[in-house]
């Protein structure tokens, strides 16, 4: 076997021309380097073994790819370094820690991988070059190279200079600057496989060149963020190199996925104007800023709003008469008032072809509706529709929305209503305008002049859109139950239409065609077949209900009806029910109402009046009893200040026309 004898730190070393192979992962050795190894796999710790039983030198070659965990010749580099095996220790896991010290450069022959572990037959060059003016020239520039790459890099201490100075030997001064400067393991692998000193040298004064180049620019961007950044404001930090590094690759400009994204939004669909400028100019203050800074966020959502609503985006009216009066007549039974209406307003829009919106105010008592008939209206004229309860709301903000400078920021509820539509003309329903309220978050009720306004709502204004949006093609309905408590000049941007109670034949009409076939197929009786007796309704109408609506007769009904649903429910057969009124005083027990006895022939000291109001009416019986003793008029009855003083003027009434009613002078005295 060929033995190869070199010079290593004034040492003379014999190797021998076949050694055991350990392949490293990710690293490269070079020679007078002292590394440290882990060694886990199998393979090498054999190879290991046979090494430390024999000369205690070993051949480290560096993968090809570092993924492959049992290699072969095929795998590994054909430059490596032979090294000394200096320590050995056991690690509580079961791998081995070794420490090698670098010896000199091999070039493998051939690996030979049919045994245990791999064995390669390398060669040794171990001429040493003459010291020539060229190799003086070069060692002196790649020397001032690497003090300088010292400076700029903090990671090498400066205590690595001074070693340098102090080593004679071209290669070993090459090779220790190798080891010393961090490159990939292509680089590494070249400067292991430069056997002559000068190419070496060539290599490493170029590699040296381009790091500094590298570390000068980033002391740049360190420098150009640092003059610009609180100590306190570690993102901004980031941010701030984040856009240095971009300045300097000539990126700045270059638009993100996402602002790319908005862009093709913006151009996807028809947008007003104004509309667009606005999103111009947040995109473009989007794309500088920092993807997850808390303003981006910010402006990410005022555009996802912005470029979502249906600026011009419309559905087309029904105007046939005929269908609009099957559908709203399938609907709800009388209310002629407010369909009449509704036709008046398809006419206007048949002959004119741009008409304002109307504000219509479906005012009543409870039950009789209001809410249902705008949900028909919207079916008959192929709108969308939108319901907003303003029962309740205080704030001034639910109607304009909030600034973008608050945090949580959101549209009013009639650009979000809008939103939920997709039309920029459904059929808008204010549910409850009567029972809106105030406080100090401002009058909601005074930000909806402007929506309720003809003249003024195509330019409405929500604080936080800052772009105005024309809601003049917007049907508005609201719904109240009494006009006393909407404010003055809210109610005058409204057309009233009243829609009064339902007079008892109405009520058993509704009962005979809605009521009851919604309720048998919510309780699940439609296979039943129920008949109800004209006299069974009349006596549900009359002594179990009092309302202008018909809810409470609803309830009712429901009532009877889940007293079959009971008989079912314990196992027997029902094919047809018959209800009677003796059936209903069964099910509902004693009647709740009876009817006034009201006197219909003249008596005296006693009459009949009439009280209405926005719930509905009641004929009143009054009575009065004089009796002797000293004058006073006494009110019995829960009788508010209009009743009282419409008490006092009768009875000053009779006083002034004593003599016509033939009552003596003295007659109150008494």
């Amino acid at each position: 076997m060929r033995k190869f004898e070199i010079q290593h730190n004034a040492d003379t070393v014999t190797i021998e021309s076949r050694l055991e192979v350990i392949p490293l992962r990710d690293v490269v050795v070079f020679p007078h380097m002292i590394y440290p190894l882990l060694i886990g796999r199998e393979l090498t710790m054999l190879a290991l073994k046979k090494a430390m039983d024999g000369t205690k030198q070993i051949l480290l070659v560096a993968q090809q790819e570092a993924s492959i965990d049992i290699p072969t010749g095929d795998d590994l580099n054909h430059v490596g370094v032979v090294a000394r095996i200096l320590q050995v220790m056991k690690m509580p896991n079961g791998t081995l820690k070794v420490l090698v010290e670098g010896l000199t450069r091999a070039a493998v022959e051939q690996f030979d991988d049919s045994g245990e572990c791999i064995y390669a037959d390398i060669l040794i060059d171990d001429t040493v070059e003459a010291g020539s003016r060229e190799l003086e020239a070069i060692s002196r520039s790649v020397s001032e190279l690497f003090t300088e790459y010292v400076r700029l890099n903090r990671r090498i201490p400066d205590e690595v200079l001074v070693s340098l100075a102090s080593i004679p030997s071209y290669q070993q001064q090459a090779d220790i600057i190798a080891s010393q400067v961090w490159l990939k393991m292509d680089a590494k692998q070249r400067l292991l496989e430069a056997f002559s000193v000068i190419d070496r040298f060539e290599l490493l004064a170029d590699i040296l060149r381009e790091e500094i180049e590298i570390l000068k620019l980033e002391q740049k961007i360190d420098g150009t963020v640092r003059e610009s950044m609180s100590r306190s404001q570690r993102e901004f930090y980031l941010q701030q190199q984040l856009r240095a590094i971009k300045d300097e690759l000539g990126h700045a400009d270059e638009p993100s996925a996402e602002v790319d994204d908005l862009y093709a939004q913006l151009e996807s669909r028809d947008y007003p104007r104004e509309v667009v400028l606005k999103a111009e100019e947040e995109i473009k203050k989007l794309s500088k800023m920092h993807p997850y800074s808390a303003e981006s966020g910010v402006v990410r959502g005022y555009l996802e709003w912005l470029l979502c609503l249906p600026w011009k985006t419309e559905t087309e009216d029904r105007t046939k008469f005929d269908e609009v009066r099957s559908i709203l007549d399938g609907d709800h039974y009388g209310l002629e008032k407010a369909k009449q209406r509704i036709i008046e307003h398809l006419a206007v829009l048949r002959l004119a072809s741009k008409v304002k919106g109307p504000i219509l105010c479906l005012v009543g008592p409870p039950g009789v509706g209001k809410t249902s008939i705008g949900r028909s209206i919207a079916r008959a004229l192929n709108r969308k529709f939108v319901r907003m309860s303003l029962g309740g709301v205080h704030d001034e903000a639910e109607i304009r929305g909030h600034r973008r400078t608050y945090i949580g920021a959101m549209p009013g509820r009639i650009i979000q209503g809008l939103k939920r539509a997709g039309s920029s003309n459904p059929l808008f329903l204010l549910d409850e305008v009567d029972k809106i309220g105030a406080d100090f978050r401002g009058d909601p009720s005074s930000a909806l002049l402007e929506v309720l306004d003809p003249e003024q709502n195509n330019s409405f204004s929500d604080n936080y859109l800052e772009v105005e949006y024309d809601l003049s093609k917007i049907l508005f309905i609201t719904t109240a139950n009494t006009t006393s408590t909407i404010p003055y000049a809210l109610r005058d941007r409204m057309e009233i239409i009243r829609l009064p109670g339902y007079l008892d034949f109405e009520k058993a009409a509704i009962a005979d065609e809605f009521l009851i076939p919604k309720l048998t197929k919510d309780l699940g009786l439609s296979k039943i077949q129920f008949e109800f007796k004209k006299d069974a309704l009349k006596e549900i109408i009359h002594n179990y209900t009092r309302e202008s609506g018909v809810r409470e007769l609803e309830r009712q009904l429901g009532s009877v009806l889940r007293k079959t649903a009971v008989s079912l429910a314990d196992g027997k057969r029902v094919r047809k029910v018959a209800v009677t009124p003796k059936s209903v005083r069964k099910a509902l027990g004693v009647p709740k109402y009876t009817d006034t006895d009201i006197k219909t022939h003249e008596t005296i000291g006693y009459a009949v009046g009439l009280a209405w109001t926005e719930l509905g009416g009641e004929v009143l019986p009054v009575e009065v009893v004089p009796m002797p003793g000293k004058a006073s008029l006494t009110l019995t009855g829960s009788l508010g200040d209009v009743m009282r003083e419409s008490a006092t003027a009768a009875l000053s009434y009779i006083r002034n026309h004593a003599q016509l009613f033939g009552l003596k002078d003295n007659f109150f005295e008494n």
